[in-house]
């Protein structure tokens, strides 16, 4: 791609990412929480599965690891890299915030069933080779991860929605504010739809240029995965991070914890069905560096969430693991 061209689509990736934050904010707004957050996380698991599932159809053999390269990272990007963030920016800005641990308490633990079934389990499987799963295996897995995803959906929105509102902030005017009416919250809904649509396809134009820049800097073939969910990923990060300075770190650990379950809740079921009816091959295992990486993330994550406060202290321990996790990536 030419230079010119390469820099035209990315201004214009950055305005499609940001138009995708307004719209969902204006939706978030109208709907409430926390239908807000998952409006917005299951409207970018939905591109992601497609960016993936096309990749893989174009890849072929060589795109098998391409799922799980971009779920972990899609998990380490969350859990550290957007959790770092918010808890850096609002413990600098307010000192100290909090959240309810009985919501987010179990979403963590969601969380690391699902990525321990789904990326840990396949090494030490005897059935089939190699950090694979055989077919039936792989059926089981996409049910379990749907079926959990569900659970957690049902439990945010109806049985326990109160566990996942944040505290009420008098002086916070964009609470209390009245929400938009409802046709401009429906034109920023098909809006937003169309700015996540737009966001994935200068990914995937720009995804040879990256992956030629990969290939030529003699850069491991799992920074392609980085690559797209760092891509996928960013209008919820400048959401969560907007939420954090405003105060509202309840609404930043819904968008950060349900983001991650939406992104292997709704992305294995497809990839698996993908895989097993067009014959696609899928490498889903990871190897010991990243077992250890993504064991510390959760140890770190659940120390971090026990106490439902958080101040600077813990969100520099993320970024430090999230900078660890990019630099062996680039530097195996």
């Amino acid at each position: 791609m030419h230079p010119v061209l390469f820099m035209i689509c990315v201004a214009a990736l950055v305005g499609a990412v940001l138009t995708a934050v307004h719209h969902a904010e204006i939706v978030a707004h109208h709907v409430g929480e926390p239908f807000g957050t998952l409006v917005l996380a299951v409207a970018v698991t939905v591109i992601e599965v497609a960016l993936i599932v096309s990749l893989m159809l174009s890849g072929g053999a060589e795109a098998a690891a391409l799922p799980r390269d971009t779920l972990y990272a899609a998990i380490m990007i969350i859990c550290n890299g957007v959790v770092g963030v918010c808890l850096l920016i609002g413990g600098l800005k307010h000192h100290e915030q909090s959240f309810q641990i009985a919501g987010i308490g179990p979403a963590l633990a969601a969380l690391v069933a699902l990525g321990t079934i789904v990326l840990v389990l396949p090494v030490f499987t005897t059935s089939s080779p190699g950090g694979t799963y055989t077919d039936p295996q792989l059926a089981f897995v996409a049910l379990a991860s749907l079926a959990l995803w569900a659970v957690f959906v049902f439990v945010q929105t109806v049985r326990h929605r109160d566990y996942f509102l944040p505290a009420a902030d008098a002086a916070n005017e964009a609470v209390h504010a009245p929400p938009p009416p409802r046709g401009k919250a429906a034109v920023s809904g098909a809006l937003l739809v169309v700015a996540l649509a737009a966001t994935v396809a200068l990914a995937k134009l720009l995804s040879p240029s990256i992956e030629g820049a990969v290939a030529a800097a003699s850069a491991p073939k799992a920074v392609v995965g980085i690559f797209i969910a760092m891509l996928v990923l960013l209008p919820e990060t400048l959401a969560a991070v907007r939420a954090a300075r405003a105060n509202r770190l309840q609404t930043s650990m819904n968008l950060a914890l349900g983001s991650a379950l939406a992104s292997i809740g709704l992305t294995v079921p497809a990839v698996v069905a993908a895989a097993v009816w067009l014959d696609l091959p899928l490498e889903l295992g990871l190897q010991p560096k990243e077992m250890a990486m993504l064991a510390m993330t959760f140890i770190v994550s659940a120390i971090t969430l026990s106490s439902g406060r958080t101040y600077l202290m813990q969100g520099a321990v993320h970024l430090v693991v999230f900078a660890a996790f990019l630099f062996l990536a680039l530097v195996p």
